[in-house]
């Protein structure tokens, strides 16, 4: 067997094809041969037996028979597994990778991200926070855009000197919740 030419997809494709035929007919072929033997069996009486342990006793030595069955059955479906996993992780991946590397660097180009430009602007914004910690004022931040007024911050406290408001009046009375709703009594 030529390793070269089964390292190819087609090769792979080929030895695959043939496994998973040979497989798959071994697997019918033990299917066949296990009725005929369960049929033999199960007719076949040894002295001593009583009524049902000849198909008991074809039943438990057939089994195993099925099982081998099964066993090449999921062996064919294994090869066929190999070989999806063989040309999607071994064939196709450089292929993958470099489209992966294109769109990376179109997505790049149209976001306009340089990695030197990238690098520039961490550099800036790490002088820009050593500057600040010495002290030494910055230039605006462009993302910080002042409000033409402080925000002004109200206390619970009507008594608190730092209400945003205007106190009432010292001769109007505070109001209550009844004088807007009268149906509640409190």
């Amino acid at each position: 067997m030529d390793m070269d030419a089964l390292m190819t997809q087609q090769g792979m494709r080929t030895w695959t094809d043939d496994q998973r035929e040979t497989y798959t007919n071994d697997a019918g072929d033990i299917r066949q041969m296990t009725q005929i033997i369960l049929a033999r069996l199960a007719h076949t009486h040894i002295e001593g037996d009583n009524t049902g342990t000849a198909t008991r006793r074809a039943r438990k030595v057939v089994r195993r028979l099925g099982r081998v069955a099964r066993l090449l059955e999921k062996a064919a479906a294994e090869v066929e597994a190999f070989n999806a996993v063989y040309v999607r992780d071994v064939l196709e991946l450089p292929d993958r990778r470099s489209k992966e590397l294109e769109r990376k660097a179109l997505r790049r180009q149209r976001l306009g991200i340089a990695a030197s430009g990238a690098q520039e602007q961490i550099a800036g914004s790490l002088n820009a926070s050593v500057n600040g910690l010495h002290g030494i004022p910055g230039g605006p931040n462009p993302q910080f855009t002042p409000l033409n007024q402080a925000p002004q911050y109200h206390s619970p406290n009507p008594a608190n000197a730092s209400y945003a408001y205007p106190a009432p009046p010292a001769s109007a009375p505070l109001t209550s919740i009844t004088d807007h709703f009268p149906d509640i009594a409190l």
